[in-house]
């Protein structure tokens, strides 16, 4: 088994990377010999796409030049190395309501057209990944779930969206919420049944 751990907080004792460690080791504690891809998006992003790439998905012609002069050899590492993954970890801080950047720019590189995704004759995207997994460990400053909701949710219906795309489906999502108001003992003890929530089968 090959878990994708993926970080994205730029913050080394973030309370999103504790989780996303948290959950990594008890998938390993289910699975013992898994083997752990590490994907540091926080510590060394991946760069946004830029003119070549974007001009490679333009047409069928421009993709066929973009694959052969490198355009798209970044896009092309990053989804070889999710479809190697059985199970993939996200640990994401939630900022302004949504996705930090430094997982777009992950994003924006694995979601390609005619490699991980197809449109259909009405326009929807076909996802072309096998699906598996996802855990995704998410650290907010306030609330957004919840009987103390006090913010909008733009995270998690859009990763649902953006990886129902590509054919990933099974996503579950542990949100540690209110880390600006909660002292360090009540953040574990939620993180704690948080992670008894966790559904570990692969």
């Amino acid at each position: 088994m090959n878990v994708l751990h993926i970080d994205c907080s730029p913050r080394t004792t973030s309370y999103s990377r504790q989780l996303s460690a948290a959950m990594v080791t008890r998938l390993i504690s289910n699975h013992p010999g898994a083997q752990i891809t590490r994907r540091d998006l926080g510590h060394e992003p991946v760069p946004h796409t830029d003119s070549d790439y974007a001009t490679a998905l333009s047409t069928a012609d421009a993709l066929a030049s973009g694959l052969a002069n490198g355009a798209t050899q970044r896009s092309e590492q990053l989804i070889q190395e999710l479809e190697s993954a059985h199970a993939l970890v996200i640990g994401t801080p939630m900022n302004n309501f949504t996705v930090p950047s430094t997982l777009k720019a992950w994003i924006d590189q694995i979601v390609r057209v005619g490699r991980t995704f197809a449109p259909s004759p009405n326009g929807e995207k076909i996802g072309l990944l096998q699906d598996r997994p996802v855990y995704i460990g998410i650290a907010s400053g306030g609330f957004f779930t919840g009987e103390k909701a006090k913010q909008p949710d733009f995270l998690t219906p859009y990763l649902a969206a953006i990886l129902g795309c590509v054919g990933i489906k099974k996503l579950q999502f542990l949100a540690l919420q209110g880390t600006a108001f909660l002292d360090p003992s009540q953040l574990a003890t939620q993180q704690g049944i948080l992670l008894d929530t966790l559904r570990t089968g692969v």
